[in-house]
């Protein structure tokens, strides 16, 4: 896949050199599980995680940017400053890369032009909050979105960032990392580095491919 060939040319360091992109550190994502979830969080919010098991606690977040349109291209977790040896495209169970031709992928499908990382404890507190404020609101119930996640992206005056941080639940750890994908809607794959004794290293969400030498 010419897919992980470049996505290895940007991520093999612990830093992306492209003048193409424009990189930022968003904070740290708390995965008590370890089970990662990658979905557009409004239409895909039982979507399985990731086969892989991933270590537990908290890891910094990084944003990339393309600098021509300032839409965020990558979104990347990383767990170590370990030398990477090999990518693989991340499937959930059931998905089978052998099965793919050519430059097919498995990834999420996105509508709402959000996307997100979560644990999988975390992905349950965030059902668990919808289906509280429906059976408390009732009629009146506006949505997962212009209930929870609306207001950490804009306020009266138009939009506040691309990316936050958000808590379903305030007596637990687990957080929400969601950003705009992309130009928007799309199908979106994730890509995991491991190291030389087959841990993982870094995720890597892609929305924009940019293509290095």
């Amino acid at each position: 896949m010419t897919h992980l060939k470049n996505i290895a040319k940007l991520f093999n360091k612990n830093f992306v050199e492209s003048p193409l992109i424009e990189t930022f550190d968003a904070g740290k994502i708390h995965l008590s599980t370890g089970k990662i979830v990658a979905c557009d969080p409004l239409i895909t919010n039982d979507m399985a995680a990731f086969k892989i098991n991933f270590p537990q606690g908290d890891f910094p977040v990084v944003v990339h940017k393309e600098r021509e349109s300032n839409c965020i291209a990558y979104v990347e977790i990383v767990f170590s400053d370990a030398q990477i040896s090999e990518w693989k495209l991340a499937t959930t169970e059931g998905q089978d890369i052998v099965e793919l031709k050519g430059e097919e992928i498995f990834g999420y499908p996105v509508e709402s032009g959000m996307g997100c990382f979560m644990d999988v404890e975390t992905q349950d507190r965030l059902n668990h909050l919808e289906k509280r404020l429906f059976y408390r609101k009732g009629a009146e119930f506006m949505g997962i979105y212009e209930e929870f996640f609306h207001e950490h992206f804009f306020d009266e005056n138009g939009a506040i960032d691309q990316f936050a941080f958000l808590k379903p639940d305030d007596e637990n750890s687990g957080n929400i990392f969601a950003f705009e994908t992309g130009y928007g809607e799309g199908f979106y794959a994730s890509y995991i580095g491991f190291g030389v004794h087959g841990e993982p290293v870094k995720i890597v969400s892609e929305f924009i491919e940019i293509e290095v030498n």
